[in-house]
């Protein structure tokens, strides 16, 4: 992976990593590589969650592209898998969304689409970073009749909203649900998309002031949605992120339901109906041990990619696969979308809860649960580097793996969007992994949470 893009696009802190000079040559870049040959005027989609940075950086993007002589048609404040739909319902030739997704309101992100509404693969990425880094074959800023305009399409958000209700043959009549938007971008879209399927919508976090969103609230703090299921005795809560492309669920007791369960629940679904292709479910590394287990059990094959819904989708396309996705809500219908899509997943959950007829915590039951505890660790950016070549940290590493032996796993990543390393353990003791954990992240803690010494420093 190059040195600005992570796992989902260019993220960093808005105005400090991501300011609108980065911002304006970024477009320029993608202009410059996406729309390589193309004959006419070039076009881009461009979209925005709801953080108070969003404009300053959508502005930037639209000058870069317009300075280079393409057009912009901006959407607004849409989710991010609107962007990934509409760029190719409009015909444009590649999209734009800026966002963060789950993080706080301080970081922004800048992730790109294809003409075809899918995240870039790295060949892509890596020649955009070599404009940037390397000022690699730069694009002439045009003057005149050249300069690009922008045009504003006030129907985004409904064309989206009609795509996604296009997806669900069976209605939410009747069905009490609680939504939690994150005061994200699905604050625009969910109380329109639910109510016209039937349902008794209970909007939460749904006010976004552009430093609100994710605070508090969302896929990544359900406890509130929990609380509020479970006191006013409604079928189920579903929580979005900040840009609306992963969901995680309560049931109507206020238990989380996590993105694994809701594959396993899916993906039975959609083997009973013939709609699972080659019986195959893919998923990350980080998947419950349990989820592989339920694939066992009924028949499925399963298969694990690194983590980011970009490399299961890779996976899905590589081989035709229709259906996966990540324990943290990224849920790919591939029959309906080409991302992650978090409003899409929860009709189809709670669609295909009112055509069974059975309440979420018995749909739930069908798979069960290894324990597992998560560790992140903050790292400075050179011990983020260090992880891979400090004996250390490895050899903490393979010790747990040892204790743990076939009846569990532990597994220690950087994470792809934050300057964090992800400790995970995984097995029956929930004592003994969360001690496993808790062990491994101490020694990374140790070494790489500031600037480390090498071995050769330490006489090692």
């Amino acid at each position: 992976m190059g040195r600005l893009f992570g796992t989902d696009g260019i993220r960093g802190v808005a105005g400090k990593d991501l300011n609108a000079e980065l911002a304006m040559n970024i477009g320029k870049a993608a202009a410059a590589v996406l729309t390589e040959g193309c004959r006419r005027r070039p076009v881009f989609v461009i979209g925005t969650d709801t953080r108070i940075s969003s404009d300053m950086l959508s502005a930037a993007v639209s000058a870069g592209l317009c300075s280079v002589g393409a057009d912009v048609i901006s959407l607004g404040v849409v989710p991010t898998p609107a962007v990934a739909y509409l760029v190719e319902k409009y015909k444009a030739d590649a999209g734009v969304m800026i966002s963060a997704s789950h993080n706080t309101s301080e970081y922004n992100g800048i992730k790109i689409f294809s003409g075809d509404g899918f995240k870039l693969p790295d060949a892509l990425e890596e020649r955009i970073e070599d404009i940037l880094l390397n000022r690699v074959n730069e694009p002439e800023v045009v003057s005149g009749e050249g300069i690009g305009k922008i045009t504003v399409r006030p129907s985004a958000a409904k064309d989206y909203i009609d795509h996604l209700k296009s997806s669900v043959p069976y209605s939410l009549d009747g069905m009490r649900v609680a939504v939690d938007c994150a005061n994200g971008s699905a604050s625009v879209t969910a109380e329109k998309l639910f109510t016209s399927l039937g349902a008794d919508v209970h909007l939460m976090f749904h006010t976004p002031d552009g430093v609100n969103i994710n605070r508090g609230c969302g896929s990544t703090h359900m406890e509130a949605l929990a609380q509020y299921v479970a006191e006013n005795d409604l079928d189920a809560g579903v929580a979005f992120d900040g840009d609306a492309d992963r969901c995680l669920c309560v049931d109507e007791t206020g238990k989380l339901i996590d993105g694994d369960v809701i594959m396993a629940i899916c993906a039975a679904d959609m083997a009973e109906r013939g709609k699972l292709s080659k019986k195959t479910v893919v998923g990350t590394i980080m998947s419950n041990f349990g989820f592989g287990r339920f694939c066992e059990d009924n028949g499925l094959r399963f298969i694990a990619t690194k983590v980011g819904d970009r490399f299961v989708l890779e996976e899905m396309l590589l081989e035709d696969y229709s259906f996966g996705g990540e324990q943290s809500g990224h849920i790919i219908f591939r029959d309906f979308a080409t991302t992650g899509d978090g409003q899409l997943t929860a009709i189809q959950l709670l669609s295909m809860m009112r055509r069974k007829g059975k309440k979420l915590s018995e749909l739930s039951g069908i798979m069960t649960k290894y324990p597992q505890t998560m560790v992140n660790v903050r790292v400075s950016p050179e011990g983020k580097l260090l992880f891979y070549t400090d004996r250390a940290v490895k050899e903490s590493i393979d010790e747990a793996k040892r204790i743990l032996g076939k009846e569990g796993r532990i597994v220690v990543r950087p994470s792809g969007t934050e300057p964090l390393i992800r400790v995970m353990a995984e097995g029956k003791d929930v004592e003994e992994i969360r001690r496993i954990a808790e062990n491994v992240a101490g020694v990374i803690e140790e070494r790489l949470g500031k600037p480390a010494e090498t071995d050769a420093q330490n006489g090692r």
